[in-house]
């Protein structure tokens, strides 16, 4: 019998899992397996211990993706809305975040990214709209707090608060976990591409009419 490839082995070990464990919250039974996806798939029982949330101007946080108890902790302090850059799969993790933002009265705002790959155009017109719409004080957030929501927290910081590229960049930063020599390094590179045009156009006005997601993959 052929031996089987180790990391064809192990992925497929790991997608029996999560097919195993992506459960709704229906039954008892149900809400044990969804509650072993987000601590052990989604890796939440890293986020119990350790966050990076952060104000980064009166009334904006970024975070990792809050756990339950945390969800609970921002409700007592008075923040009102949620913004999911994460997107909206039919997992336990987002199943969890709904049913906790319904319970909690908080208003969810979901705009999907990637952390791995440059965003599209619409994707970054979409965020800055809801940047220019959501009411303080809000949490955005993505999986690790590091990626995704240190280039949505620049781009705020750029368009709603007038900062340099120089200091909004400080958002994508090993402070938050964020590593530019990882495959998250291409969202370093959609700032790097707004560089030359700075004080000639808005990285709004750049990002729809000069960017090309391509040019920085």
């Amino acid at each position: 019998m052929a031996n089987l490839n180790p990391v064809k082995a192990l992925k497929a070990w790991e997608k029996s899992l999560h097919q195993k464990y992506n459960t709704d919250f229906s039954t008892p039974e149900n809400r044990r397996k969804a509650q072993f996806y987000i601590d052990w798939l989604d890796h939440a029982v890293l986020r119990r211990r350790w966050t990076n949330e952060e104000e980064i101007v009166p009334g904006v946080w970024r975070s990792n993706h809050p756990t339950e108890e945390r969800f609970r902790e921002i409700s007592k302090r008075g923040i009102s809305t949620i913004l999911n850059l994460r997107g909206t799969p039919q997992r336990p993790i987002y199943v969890q975040e709904v049913m906790l933002c319904q319970e909690l009265g908080l208003k969810l705002i979901d705009v999907p990214m990637s952390a791995r790959a440059a965003p599209r155009k619409d994707t970054l017109a979409n965020l800055i709209d809801v940047f220019r719409k959501i009411e303080r004080p809000f949490l955005m957030h993505c999986k690790s707090g590091a990626d995704r929501t240190g280039l949505a927290s620049a781009i705020y910081l750029m368009e709603i608060e007038g900062k340099s590229l120089s200091d909004a960049s400080k958002m994508l930063s090993p402070r938050y976990l964020h590593f530019r020599q990882s495959k998250t390094g291409v969202l370093d590179r959609v700032l790097e591409a707004y560089a030359p045009f700075e004080g000639k156009k808005s990285f709004e006005e750049w990002a729809r009419d000069d960017y090309e997601p391509q040019q920085v993959a």
